[in-house]
């Protein structure tokens, strides 16, 4: 139930984030500092969603219940590189490293990779298989982790 809160606040945030562009100078697209502040709350809900899984994996919870969450990581993940447009670049504050923009390529790659093992999460949280469940939410965190590792800078 969690996990359906906080990726209905996502939503909730992007839709304020589109509004608030419609009544800006600019209706037609969203300013930088605004895709910033909605990729980060993205990734927020992400985290949240994904925390939530991981106390359901550890608690030998049904991944069926887990389905809704699983589907709108997934649904990000194949989002996710669309959110670091070039006018982003060094809009802040933010934890985005500079080569994002200058590895693109291989910041794709990683997020391809992401959306890849995060769609398959979906399916195997649909289908209901605890074991499965276990191994893919284990492969969706090592290719989200890769890319923190390479491309988010440390807090502080």
């Amino acid at each position: 139930m969690a996990a359906r809160s906080a990726l209905v606040l996502l939503a909730s945030v992007a839709l304020g984030a589109c509004v608030t562009a419609s009544a800006s100078s600019r209706p037609d697209r969203l300013a930088p500092e605004e895709i910033v502040r909605a990729r980060q709350a993205a990734f927020h809900m992400s985290a949240a969603a994904m925390g939530n899984m991981r106390a359901a994996v550890e608690a030998g919870r049904e991944p069926s219940q887990q389905a809704f969450a699983a589907r709108g990581v997934a649904r990000w993940a194949e989002v996710l590189p669309t959110m670091f447009p070039e006018e982003t670049r060094g809009v802040g504050p933010s934890r985005a490293r500079a080569e994002i923009w200058t590895n693109k390529a291989d910041f794709e790659a990683k997020a391809a990779a992401y959306a890849t093992e995060a769609g398959k999460l979906a399916a195997v949280a649909k289908a209901g298989d605890r074991a499965a469940f276990e191994l893919q939410f284990k492969a969706a965190t090592a290719t989200c982790k890769s890319c923190h590792d390479a491309y988010q800078a440390p807090a502080g």
